[in-house]
């Protein structure tokens, strides 16, 4: 678990052989011939001779495994010196368009919360494959890093948070340069009260106006009787919602069913993991996306339509 100490170093913050495992993808029985064979790695220890890791030995850990997966030997990288280390790591990185590589990269800028770090990567990606491809092939493999990171406690919420908003902040800039056109189908994006998936309903925001399609978003936290006004003004051909945690307060079933009913005609648009947890009785006017594959699936079965 990453934690805090203070010692001589106020809120230096350390890890475990398991974290680094985590955080870096190389085994920690790997990590710890690295670090006995080779002396690659030095871990510090606590006053009752605990050993622990700090953001130095992961920044130095994450540079050895780019260069050994580039072809640089462990024998090799051994006899050079951790500035050495960063400085062909930083070389590599910096032509390396591998996603693996870049993820490591992303992971790194949140570790140092260095926005010019994640914004260089981010950059490079969108510049070299487009926004989209960006997303898919690169922030939410990272995003699906950074959960398992957080439930296992190897980041701290800050590192998440500081993340999240710079994402947040590119959708947001894309979804405003995107422009629908204004004959288009109408589509209503909103989350469930208690529902907290918004990066992922922004980014279906921009993959609706991107295609030149009309979105009226309605945010997170929406009543169904809200809902049901939006629909009586906006009439919209379709309203799509993510359902990835349990609701609070209504069975699954009972909850698709007053939505269906309340969008007024509309065609209901379903993802999340929660029709995959329980059996869900679809009403006529509503079908389930299988995550993002199902709905760019969906989208491209629009475009043949067309």
């Amino acid at each position: 678990m990453k934690t805090f100490v203070g010692n001589n170093q106020a809120n230096m913050a350390i890890y475990s052989i398991r974290d680094l495992e985590k955080l870096t993808g190389i085994k920690a029985h790997t990590i710890r011939i690295w670090e006995q064979r080779y002396g690659l790695i030095t871990p510090a220890r606590t006053d009752t001779n605990i050993r622990y890791y700090t953001d130095e030995n992961l920044r130095l850990l994450f540079n050895i495994a780019l260069l050994n997966r580039n072809g640089l030997k462990i024998s090799k990288l051994a006899q050079m010196t951790p500035e050495e280390i960063a400085s062909k790591g930083g070389a590599i990185a910096e032509n390396n368009t591998n996603p693996n590589a870049q993820i490591d990269a992303l992971t790194l800028g949140m570790i140092d919360l260095s926005e010019a770090a994640f914004e260089h990567v981010f950059a490079e990606y969108v510049s070299a494959h487009g926004f989209e491809q960006t997303m898919l092939e690169l922030v939410y493999p990272f995003l699906d890093k950074l959960r398992l990171l957080w439930l296992t406690n190897s980041i701290s919420p800050a590192n998440e948070k500081f993340v999240g908003h710079i994402i947040r902040r590119k959708l947001m800039c894309a979804v405003d340069n995107a422009r629908p056109r204004p004959d288009s189908l109408v589509f209503l994006l909103y989350s469930p009260e208690g529902e907290i998936q918004e990066l992922t309903l922004l980014f279906i925001q921009y993959l609706l106006r991107s295609r030149g399609l009309r979105v009226a978003y309605l945010g997170a936290n929406i009543a169904i009787s809200d809902l049901k006004d939006a629909c009586l003004t906006l009439k919209p051909n379709y309203v799509f919602t993510i359902l990835q945690e349990p609701l609070p307060r209504h069975p699954i079933q009972t909850y698709v069913d007053n939505v269906a009913q309340a969008i007024n005609g509309s065609e209901l648009l379903l993802t999340g993991q929660q029709f995959f947890v329980s059996p869900v009785k679809l009403p006529s006017n509503a079908v389930v996306l299988n995550g993002l594959p199902g709905t760019l699936q969906f989208l491209d079965s629009l475009k043949v339509k067309r």
